[in-house]
């Protein structure tokens, strides 16, 4: 008799191909039939399929019911019941489409050349150009065959060669690009695909097969009414396309799509293998005519920093392909057919961006310190050693925490010894002698491993996890303490153990470590004996006997996220409390004072490796803390660093004793906000808003260039607005003053610090018919709270350019310097 159990979708994107395959691996664990059945719209499949599952269009908030029939139904449910409340809903997260909806005001030092221009949705930000290349659709019906010999064999063959290499592509991939070919594994491998294609295979040829169960499924995607499902068609057509081309090597389908020169591609549609298959040093930009913001070919481009536009028809261009074309996705454009003015604008564009994606790249390499010269570690955090090298090419010091905890997940046993020596040791050899803090495995609690068969629990972030666990499976720890000891000649490693919360746990660990060294004596292995052993601080008990806990490890690492909530008793995921969860806690705040400073007394070293750290507005207050080292996702270590420029040591230091002395948590919040508002502004005048000498082709792209050069040193976070602010006053009556002087101007509340930029140019342009040429511009940006002062700053400055000798010496000034140290003179600024 069938037995059924009714559950509610929380996962933000519905069951689509990764959480699907999820849950039909927990269904394939037992031999009763389990079926899904969305109560929405009806849509019933077997549950041990991923694209059955897909195909029910199950939505977030849909609800659905599982289905059980067989020998095992009541096991079955058990295990599914607690699945679905427990682990089903952590397996799925809201994509980061990184699209802006927002209407973006193309700039007037664009629009005035008259371009021709084609808008598109911005999918992935940049700007490129290259010649506009039609990519050439692959036609599916070129495989339509006649029946041959043996077609089960064939399609075996194909299946075999494909699934290897996509195997063999996800073991060297990372990131975005291993996610995407491991989804497609799981639709090559699905049952449904298989058996499908096998059961037609007896009055079909291969082809037939495949292209019968394309049909099918897409069918069935493109009736979905969400659109991150029917985008899943192209990954279908991916993996069939694969298969055919495998099984067909001698049908010419012209699949060879080589770029010989910088390119931006257009295409109806492109898969992720067809993506991936492009030379990535020479696609400058991709216009895809259907894509969505959750295909898998535009995350691949973001990944891979490629400008993307989608909804632009390629007849739309037929005139421009193989000619010169601009795509700037940041605006959501291509320039096709460009003159001389939009060439020099779009020049400048480019120029823009890479002096900007330099600066940052500049400073990721810096030495992570504050404006007084403190020194603080800014060190990444990854899940895999396959992650290390891109952080440390994006500027982390170090690798503060390595969860390897990963290593042991989605398997079906653990990692052996050497496995797990051959991950420490890339990480190791990435960090060329720069600290990797290895964490020993947290596993249980929001992290359950199948094959320990660990209980159920019903507060699992409290119960039996990390180093609790340990004891049970004292070979598991033992072999990766051997793992990670052996690796520890390769590099500067150190191991942590989570969830420590009292002296007796840390002296069985050190027990363990001292038995395992002893083995690997014994064993003649080589191994670095004198590794450093810490501890993360997550738990509240072990801030109050700090003290002794600095008597028997080397370092400490606060896990602010966990140390947050279990201070505050608050489940961070639970929505009805989430709203209390705060690291500005003054109780945090004062924890945080209490580990570091007793820490530091007894010379012990602290890191701090939760969220936390790289958020901008609490960095002051982790400064003023005295933290030895911060940790985060590699993508913000830049931006960090930068931040953490701005700052002085000792004003942190006064700012977190203040904040330990707060109250509540608003009282904290406001005293950070007085902060950054008391915060010295940038001058008035500096060098590095003079630009001498400079070369401009034209009135529009020296004012792009000079609003421009504001945002590359952080004196506004929109140039756009900021420059429609300047064309706005521009376009009520010239700013040309005459003797080759202009003065553009606004007052702008897109103008973060107040500012007068200089251009002396080499060659003078055309400002506008009745002010004559111009060689010199004197630009005013101020800020709308600074009243009348623009004016009284223009008024001031006209009157000084009627003056021959003023002219004369502000351009035979040397230097910048020179520059600025006379107007500052001058106009008593």
């Amino acid at each position: 008799m069938k037995k059924q159990i009714q559950f509610r979708c929380v996962l933000p994107n519905g069951i689509h191909a990764r959480p699907a395959s999820h849950l039909e691996k927990v269904c394939g664990q037992f031999q009763c039939q389990v079926s899904l059945t969305n109560l929405r719209n009806g849509n019933t499949a077997d549950a041990k399929s991923v694209l059955a599952l897909v195909s029910t269009d199950t939505l977030l908030n849909d609800d659905f019911t599982l289905s059980f029939d067989g020998e095992d139904s009541l096991q079955a449910i058990t295990k599914l019941t607690n699945y679905i409340n427990d682990e089903f809903p952590h397996c799925d997260e809201a994509l980061d489409t990184s699209v802006d909806d927002e209407s973006i005001t193309l700039p007037k030092s664009l629009l005035r050349h008259q371009p021709t221009l084609l808008q598109g949705k911005r999918l992935a930000p940049g700007i490129g150009k290259g010649l506009l290349i039609n990519y050439r659709d692959i036609d599916l019906s070129t495989f339509i065959t006649d029946i041959q010999h043996d077609e089960v064999t064939r399609f075996e063959q194909a299946h075999f060669q494909v699934c290897t290499s996509l195997e063999q592509t996800a073991n060297r991939a990372n990131g975005h690009e291993k996610e995407i070919i491991s989804a497609h594994l799981s639709i090559i491998n699905d049952r449904t695909f298989v058996d499908g294609i096998k059961a037609n295979l007896t009055s079909n040829s291969t082809a037939n097969a495949i292209l019968a169960m394309v049909e099918q499924i897409s069918t069935q995607l493109s009736q979905s009414s969400s659109a991150y499902l029917r985008e899943r068609i192209l990954d279908i057509r991916d993996v069939s396309t694969q298969l055919l081309t495998a099984a067909y090597p001698s049908i010419d389908v012209n699949t060879d799509f080589t770029l010989t020169e910088p390119s931006i591609v257009i295409a109806n549609d492109l898969t992720p293998s067809q993506f991936l298959g492009l030379d990535k040093a020479l696609l400058q930009g991709l216009v895809l005519t259907h894509a969505g913001s959750t295909s898998h070919t535009v995350i691949l481009a973001r990944a891979f920093n490629i400008p993307t536009l989608s909804g632009i028809e390629a007849k739309q261009c037929v005139n421009a392909i193989n000619s010169e074309t601009y795509i700037d996705a940041n605006l959501g454009v291509i320039a096709t057919q460009p003159n001389e003015g939009v060439y020099h604008y779009f020049n400048r564009a480019i120029t823009l961006n890479q002096q900007l994606i330099e600066k940052q790249h500049a400073f990721a390499h810096q030495q992570a310190q504050t404006a007084d010269g403190k020194t603080i570690e800014i060190a990444a955090n990854i899940a895999c050693s396959i992650e290390a090298p891109a952080a440390f090419e994006k500027g982390a010091e170090g690798i503060g925490l390595f969860r390897t905890e990963m290593l042991f997940m989605d398997r079906s046993e653990a990692p052996d010894e050497n496995e797990q020596l051959g991950y420490y040791r890339e990480a190791l050899e990435a960090a060329i002698d720069k600290p990797v803090i290895i964490r020993t495995m947290d596993i249980g609690g929001d992290k359950p491993i199948s094959y320990l068969k660990l209980p159920q629990e019903n507060n699992p972030f409290l119960g039996y996890r990390a180093v609790r666990i340990y004891p049970e499976f004292l070979s598991l720890f033992h072999t990766q303490l051997r793992a990670i000891l052996r690796a520890a000649v390769h590099g500067n490693a150190k191991i942590m153990i989570p969830m420590i919360q009292s002296i007796e746990e840390i002296r069985w660990v050190k027990r363990q470590l001292e038995i395992v060294k002893e083995q690997l004596t014994q064993e003649k292995m080589t191994f670095n004996a004198d590794i450093p052993l810490g501890i993360m601080v997550e738990i509240p008990s072990v801030a109050f006997i700090i003290d002794q806990f600095c008597k028997e490890v080397d370092f400490f690492s606060i896990g602010s996220n966990d140390m947050t909530q279990y201070l505050l008793a608050v489940d961070r995921d639970n929505g009805s409390v989430a709203k209390l969860y705060n690291s500005l806690a003054p109780a945090f705040l004062r924890l945080l004072n209490q580990v570091v400073k007793t820490a530091h007394q007894y010379g012990r070293w602290v890191g701090l490796c939760g969220e936390l750290g790289a958020d901008a507005k609490v960095l002051p207050l982790l400064i003023g803390a005295g933290l030895d080292e911060i940790s985060m996702s590699a993508p913000k270590i830049a931006a960090t660093k930068a931040t953490l420029n701005r700052h002085n040591n000792e004003d942190c230091k006064a700012l977190f004793e203040q904040a330990c002395q707060c109250p509540t948590i608003a009282d904290v919040q406001t005293l950070l906000d007085s902060a950054t508002a008391n915060k010295e502004s940038k001058p008035l005048l500096a060098t590095e808003c003079v630009m001498k000498p400079a070369d401009f082709a034209n009135k529009e792209e020296a004012i792009q260039a000079m609003v421009g050069n504001l945002g590359l040193v952080g004196r506004t976070d929109d140039a756009y607005k900021l420059e429609e602010d300047v064309w706005a006053r521009e376009e009520v009556f010239s700013t040309g003053l005459g003797h080759g002087f202009a003065i553009p101007h606004t007052k702008s509340e897109n103008i973060r610090h107040s500012s007068i930029s200089i251009a002396h140019l080499n060659k003078p342009i055309d400002w506008q018919s009745d002010s004559g040429d111009v060689d010199f511009i004197i630009m005013l940006t101020l800020n709308k709270t600074q009243g009348d002062q623009h004016m009284r700053i223009f008024s001031s400055l006209a009157r000084k350019l009627i003056h021959q000798s003023f002219r004369d010496q502000l351009r035979a000034s040397k230097d910048d310097a020179e520059i600025i140290a006379m107007l500052e003179n001058e106009l008593a600024i």
